[in-house]
């Protein structure tokens, strides 16, 4: 079975610093087979026996601080989770000079539709969708800096999550599909 990890606040201003080449490894020796890692901030596509999303996320969580000395927390998802929430993601959300669109992975503790009540959301700024496992976000670039959203950082929700542009989540699908198909 194909999954994801995503590892949160690793390689982000100059914190926490991991390599691909050494995350590779610790994931690999942790038992994942047809390992692969996405750029610079901690998306591993492997594949393994099906087991549930906790263990897995567990797994590597613990095998991360035995290897490299980083306590982060790991989200993990199925392809086919994966796929479901790239079917509720606009195809025309980008995340360029006209707009910032982000997948805000949730922890599963509260991955449930009223998270979308924690937020601080301006309907004339903001789109905000929650789909199993994700809120779907975007705003004008023009209008970043009036978005509720960005009170989210710092809060203890903002702790619950993973977040990924819209770029970067494609191109973990693409990754996914093609470790698939091995």
């Amino acid at each position: 079975m194909v999954y994801v990890a995503l590892l949160r606040g690793i390689n982000v201003g100059g914190k926490n610093k991991l390599p691909m080449p050494a995350l590779k490894a610790t994931v690999e020796k942790a038992g994942m087979q047809h390992v692969v890692t996405y750029i610079n901030s901690g998306n591993v596509v492997f594949c393994c026996d099906q087991k549930p999303r906790a263990e897995l996320a567990r797994t590597l969580e613990a095998a991360i601080e035995a290897d490299c000395g980083l306590s982060v927390p790991v989200l993990v998802r199925s392809l086919d989770e994966y796929e479901t929430m790239m079917g509720h993601l606009p195809p025309d959300w980008t995340n360029d000079q006209q707009a910032k669109s982000d997948v805000l992975f949730l922890q599963d503790e509260v991955d449930t539709p009223e998270v979308v009540n924690e937020l601080t959301i301006k309907p004339d700024v903001d789109t905000v969708k929650y789909v199993p496992g994700a809120l779907l976000w975007t705003v004008a670039r023009s209008a970043v800096t009036r978005s509720g959203m960005m009170r989210l950082a710092g809060s203890p929700l903002y702790q619950r999550m993973s977040i990924r542009n819209v770029n970067t989540t494609r191109a973990i699908a693409e990754l996914m599909r093609r470790v698939a198909g091995e």
